[in-house]
């Protein structure tokens, strides 16, 4: 692991890919391949081909995360990270006896006089990896697969440091890789394009608050991050934070967040098109 401080705020950590290999999750590799379910020695098959091509890969590519710990407070649904606005859409799904949740909830508001941390992040993996293989379909696939689930386990690995180390809120944190995968540490880390924030373009405003092309990042017209073995998002140390499905939302609240976005309707109607109520 090699650590190198960008500025004040930013800080890359490059990673050798025997470092990340324990934190991968194997089920969502397989499950890239269609082979959950299936035959057992089918996927031993798999996963020693795949661990064979990440040993050969070994000191030849790595992986890298850059994050920056900022301060931040929030306003209604808006998270304030250094005086700049990120608007956070809220829950739509309804759960019975369950609060309707936004990611602003799990920062302190403005209005306490209190200001909270917010962490930043994006993980990739060197596009290298993936490049070496165009004559051979399945070996392509094969490294493709392994690509993404490095910068998901790179995500998983830098978040495990910043918890005990760099932002510290769990330096006691004594967790198996089993738990880490269960997602049983304190504070979450939700990504860019996942359920909590299905809007892609809000890489455009990561990448304005984070040094993502200092780890070779690179975002398309569309928000899509390149190289595509890529992960970006927040972390929360809040104890009562909690991932969640965000559900279906109207035009009602697509207006409101529109306008906090200062973006017009119909172009984060594109972006959130998966994610609109049925008209």
């Amino acid at each position: 692991m090699i650590e190198n401080k960008v500025d004040n705020k930013n800080k890359i950590i490059t990673y050798n890919i025997s470092e990340i290999v324990p934190y991968i999750n194997w089920a969502y590799f397989f499950y890239a391949w269609s082979m959950n379910g299936k035959a057992k020695d089918a996927q031993l098959e798999l996963r020693s081909e795949a661990e064979k091509l990440l040993a050969d890969m070994e000191g030849r590519y790595h992986t890298r995360a850059v994050f920056a710990l900022c301060e931040a407070n929030s306003e209604g649904d808006d998270i304030i990270i250094n005086g700049t606005r990120v608007p956070m859409l809220r829950q739509q799904k309804v759960i019975p006896g369950k609060p309707n949740l936004c990611l602003a909830d799990f920062i302190r508001p403005a209005s306490s006089g209190i200001k909270d941390t917010i962490g930043l992040f994006a993980t990739s993996v060197d596009a290298a990896f993936t490049s070496n293989n165009e004559g051979d379909p399945y070996q392509r696939m094969l490294s493709q697969t392994l690509a993404d689930r490095l910068a998901e386990a790179t995500a998983e690995k830098f978040h495990e440091d910043v918890r005990k180390k760099y932002w510290g809120y769990a330096t006691d944190e004594q967790l198996t890789i089993k738990d880490l995968l269960a997602e049983r540490y304190q504070g979450i880390r939700p990504a860019v394009g996942y359920p909590s924030i299905p809007d892609t373009s809000m890489n455009f405003l990561l990448y304005e608050l984070l040094d993502m092309k200092g780890i070779g990042i690179n975002l398309t017209e569309s928000g899509m991050m390149v190289p595509h073995a890529s992960v970006s998002g927040f972390m929360f140390a809040h104890p009562q934070s909690r991932y969640f499905d965000l559900g279906k939302i109207d035009d009602e609240q697509l207006v409101d967040y529109a306008h906090r976005r200062n973006k017009p309707v119909e172009e984060l109607r594109k972006y959130l098109a998966s994610t609109l109520l049925k008209k």
